[in-house]
């Protein structure tokens, strides 16, 4: 069984080129169904038919999983089946008649402008970790990209002369610019507290963990989580909420689209029009709370 997941995960990379997010969720949720078939006795995925996939669905609603999480199981076991079927370990796809839950679809959180300013401002500068994340927060907001992304960067990544970064994925490569806050921020954790940081195993990594080495996306996570908190802000707050801040205010401030587009690294503009409506509901609510007559009647 553990060939299997190897292998698919192998597939997932070189074959399908998917993000590091989805590579993980997409390798969890195949161990967790095959582990779910070892226990009811079932050592060979390849005999699985669609019965025994819809018990797993029925497992995981018992276990009161959320319907986005059932969703994206079936799209990893629909998948893994795909593998199986390229690589002849089986001639039929059991999860392709799966009906896939309908799910709502969530608007992102978004800051406010005055809410930005006091997670910014949560940092103790003058402590190596909070001169740390004043670096890392002020530069994710700076240039809306993904908290994997953040992590990824090396040393070399971030031009503090030319106030630009270089932003490197499997599939593109971006340059976004970065304003003079956010540089001054992080030429101070490069000079004051990177220096004394970084270990051997660090490498060149931009930002690294109280123990030198690269820090990871969920330590980030935890970050943002806990300055949150901090703050009082009562939104619910992940590094993705400073991505989807960080595109809806260029776009009130005039940016356009396809600008936006490109700085976040979308593939399909469909993926960066979904600002758009976040923007004309921001409007149409600030429209009924502050138009003295759509207060009537």
């Amino acid at each position: 069984m553990k060939d299997f997941c190897s292998s698919f995960s192998d597939y997932l990379v070189n074959q399908k080129s998917v993000s590091a997010n989805t590579l993980e969720s997409y390798v969890r949720d195949v161990e967790h169904f095959i582990s779910y078939l070892t226990k009811s006795g079932k050592d060979d995925p390849a005999l699985v038919d669609a019965d025994q996939i819809n018990s797993y669905i029925e497992d995981m609603k018992q276990n009161k999983k959320s319907d986005a999480t059932i969703t994206r199981n079936i799209a990893s076991i629909r998948c893994f089946y795909q593998y199986m079927l390229l690589f002849g370990y089986t001639t039929v796809n059991p999860a392709k008649a799966i009906h896939l839950e309908k799910i709502e679809k969530k608007f992102p959180q978004i800051l406010s402008g005055k809410e930005i300013e006091l997670l910014l401002s949560q940092p103790n500068t003058r402590e190596p970790k909070g001169c740390r994340d004043k670096a890392m927060l002020e530069l994710l907001y700076a240039t809306g990209i993904r908290a994997t992304e953040l992590v990824d960067l090396d040393i070399g990544s971030i031009n503090l002369r030319t106030g630009m970064l270089r932003c490197s994925t499997a599939r593109s490569e971006r340059v976004i610019p970065v304003y003079p806050t956010a540089i001054s921020a992080i030429s101070d954790y490069i000079v004051r507290v990177r220096s004394h940081m970084i270990t051997p195993a660090g490498g060149q990594a931009l930002f690294v963990n109280l123990n030198g080495r690269r820090l990871t996306r969920q330590g980030f996570w935890k970050i943002v989580k806990g300055y949150a908190e901090q703050a009082k802000i009562v939104k619910e707050i992940t590094p993705h909420t400073l991505r989807h801040s960080f595109a809806l205010h260029l776009l009130e401030n005039g940016a356009e689209l396809k600008d936006i587009q490109a700085m976040l690294g979308h593939a399909d503009i469909s993926s960066t029009q979904v600002y758009v409506h976040l923007l004309n509901d921001h409007c149409k609510e600030v429209y009924n709370q502050c138009h003295p007559r759509a207060k009537l009647g």
